[in-house]
């Protein structure tokens, strides 16, 4: 059992991301942020979709549904709050399972950034597509949900075992290491920061990172330890609040 992964930048900032089922051929696009982008790559490849994966309702991560729908006859499946967008074929929540071929995907509740987000986790092949719930060094905006519900989601992905490839919507991770260099001074979190500059400079991709790398150096999976004597979540509370005043 494996599957191939295909990511190419689209829009300013957001990544796209096909998953081919290698036994049976069959490919999945998860989150639809630029149809013209998604279906030129699949001309491309030459797959053949077969599942529209969403991972929470907002336009550059759902706006592409009814285009590729149209244009390929995917199935959508994803969470109830994408019908804000445009139809959804399959509703699906944390506990649920989706199958692409021969490949299973675990759906882990995830929502804070909006209330209904939803991750897909690969556990043979040891992939997870979080959407806009974990960045690199950094965490989703917290729009709709409060602090404890999003540190419970985060608590939810660290749970995965350590080498989880993390499959990030969007390329933040320079910003997001600025920020982290102004509340943590781990050496462990400077080295990062300085391989993170380069490779940017080079024009090198930071996703996907994993599960353990975060665990060690991400500024909101440390906030217990970044802001010791209060409660987790609202140690992560502050790191968030932080994070949304910061202007570097």
């Amino acid at each position: 059992m494996s599957v191939t992964i295909h990511q190419f930048a689209c829009l300013s900032d957001n990544y796209g991301f096909l998953v081919r089922d290698d036994a049976t051929g069959l490919a999945a696009c998860v989150d639809t942020p630029d149809a013209e982008a998604i279906l030129a790559e699949l001309a491309k490849l030459g797959w053949k979709l077969d599942l529209i994966l969403n991972t929470h309702w907002h336009p550059d991560h759902a706006g592409g549904n009814a285009a590729i729908k149209a244009a390929t006859g995917a199935t959508v499946v994803g969470p109830a709050e994408v019908e804000r967008l445009s139809p959804v074929d399959r509703k699906v929540a944390g506990g649920d399972s989706v199958r692409l071929g021969e490949t299973t995907f675990e759906v882990i509740e995830s929502g804070g950034h909006t209330l209904g987000h939803i991750a897909f986790h690969d556990a043979a092949d040891q992939v997870a597509f979080v959407g806009d719930t974990l960045f690199a060094l950094g965490c989703g905006r917290l729009f709709e949900g409060t602090p404890a519900q999003m540190w419970d989601s985060l608590s939810r992905l660290t749970a995965l075992p350590d080498d989880t490839a993390v499959y990030c919507a969007h390329e933040y991770t320079a910003s997001n290491a600025r920020f982290a260099l102004s509340v943590d001074a781990s050496p462990e979190l400077k080295a990062r920061a300085e391989a993170i500059f380069a490779a940017r400079e080079r024009g090198e991709w930071t996703v996907p990172t994993t599960i353990g790398l975060e665990k060690a150096t991400n500024p909101f999976l440390r906030a217990p330890v970044l802001k010791p004597g209060m409660a987790p979540h609202e140690a992560f509370g502050a790191v968030r609040a932080a994070k949304d005043a910061f202007k570097g």
